[in-house]
């Protein structure tokens, strides 16, 4: 016979173990796609991961690097993915489009695009690109900010020549095929071009005649708002990011765990060029910022009319 003493520590056990299993059942499984490979830009994910953050709130978050980054909002829309990580101007032409989306979290709240050159080369001002050769990778969008950061030394967009290079922009302006390149991001392209010995020089559009707007953001399907697990997301990115302001080298640590491949120079610069760039609230929304934007791209005649901004940018409750 069991001693009543010893029956009741058993019992315990018994309820601590089943309430283990009844919450490990409990946790919601989240298919969540990136932009693009494994990058420091993902680093609040990767850090709230390898800190059981996502487990906490009862989440099963699986990562994904998709094959074409086009993909990522587009399988969301037709929620065949739960959430992907998208870009703000990016959305608002797809909210344009019809695309049931809806941002619900920031990851980097400022922006990275930019146009480099080089520091030894011709281009000491805006003003010094007429009759010169811009890379670009996605037309479109960075014909806009192109066209609008021209504008603002009296430029038009006949005055230089595009050449499209296909995402290697570093390659091509190192390689003298084109005198800058618009589309580069600030924490990787410029950090690449200073490990080759050729430091670059950057003029954001922020500063030069485009409104600021977030570049990494978090979508979902818009019927799916009111779904708790992605609040609960949202909540545990928030952790993640806050670990990572607080301890950055250990969170770096984190973040190359397990995998060695993205321990190098250009990714330990990287990551500390993007750490003052990620949102340190990511369910914060700045609607006026959504709408000035909106605004720019309908100025700029890629979108015929501003979407409604409730439709596509929300703070979830």
């Amino acid at each position: 016979m069991i001693p009543v003493r010893a029956l009741g520590r058993l019992l315990l056990a018994a309820v601590v173990m089943s309430a283990g299993a009844a919450h490990a059942q409990a946790s919601t499984k989240l298919t969540l796609l990136l932009d693009w490979f494994v990058n420091p830009d993902h680093g609040p994910l990767l850090v709230a991961q390898e800190l059981g953050y996502f487990r906490e709130a009862g989440l099963e978050v699986q990562l994904i690097a998709p094959s074409d980054p086009n993909d990522p909002p587009k399988l969301v829309a037709a929620r065949r993915a739960d959430v992907a990580i998208s870009y703000q101007p990016s959305l608002t032409l797809q909210a344009a489009e019809g695309l049931p989306l809806a941002r619900i979290a920031t990851l980097v709240s400022t922006p990275l695009n930019t146009l480099v050159a080089l520091r030894d080369g011709p281009i000491r001002s805006l003003a010094d690109l007429r009759g010169r050769r811009i890379g670009f990778s996605v037309g479109g969008f960075e014909d806009a900010l192109l066209a609008a950061m021209l504008g603002r030394v009296g430029l038009a967009r006949s005055d230089v020549t595009l050449v499209n290079v296909n995402f290697a922009l570093s390659p091509a302006l190192l390689a003298g095929q084109v005198d800058a390149v618009i589309g580069a991001f600030r924490n990787f392209e410029l950090n690449q071009l200073d490990i080759e010995g050729r430091p670059g020089i950057a003029f954001h559009p922020e500063e030069n005649g485009v409104p600021p707007y977030d570049e990494l953001v978090l979508v979902a399907h818009r019927q799916r708002l009111d779904d708790p697990a992605l609040r609960a997301l949202v909540d545990a990115i928030e952790r993640g990011t806050l670990f990572l302001v607080n301890r950055p080298e250990e969170a770096w640590r984190l973040f190359i765990k397990g995998r060695p491949d993205l321990d190098t120079e250009l990714n330990r610069r990287a990551w500390r060029s993007t750490l003052p760039r990620f949102a340190h609230a990511p369910a914060a929304l700045d609607r006026r910022r959504y709408a000035r934007f909106a605004s720019f791209l309908r100025d700029q005649g890629l979108i015929k009319s501003e979407p409604r901004l409730e439709d596509y940018a929300v703070e979830l409750r």
